[in-house]
């Protein structure tokens, strides 16, 4: 049995037999060429990201850079929906630090 992904963009059909994964973040981001495999999900910053940040309403965009002999999965833009604005750091929204809890 494979060993299951924590990721909000992780999708999985199982049903009767079907083996359909997909990464929905990457299916979705414009400018994405090379081809999603679930090895890519081992070094995604995305889970971590998303427990990381400060805000809670993070829309984010993805592509697979090759690296080396390697691909990798790296954040390429960011956004707070709550205020509507570009995040230079995903980690850290300015004005969600401002609000109070």
């Amino acid at each position: 049995m494979k060993k299951p992904v924590n990721c909000r963009y992780f999708y999985g059909d199982y049903f009767r037999g079907q083996e359909r994964e997909e990464c929905r973040l990457l299916a979705a981001s414009p400018g994405n060429t090379r081809q999603w495999k679930r090895s890519h999900c081992a070094s995604c910053p995305v889970p971590a990201l998303i427990v990381a940040s400060n805000s809670r309403d993070l829309l984010l965009e993805a592509k697979i850079e090759r690296k080396f002999l390697s691909e990798k999965v790296e954040v390429t833009f960011a956004v707070c929906a709550r205020h509507m604005i570009e995040l230079s750091d995903p980690h850290f929204c300015p004005k969600c630090a401002e609000d109070p809890a």
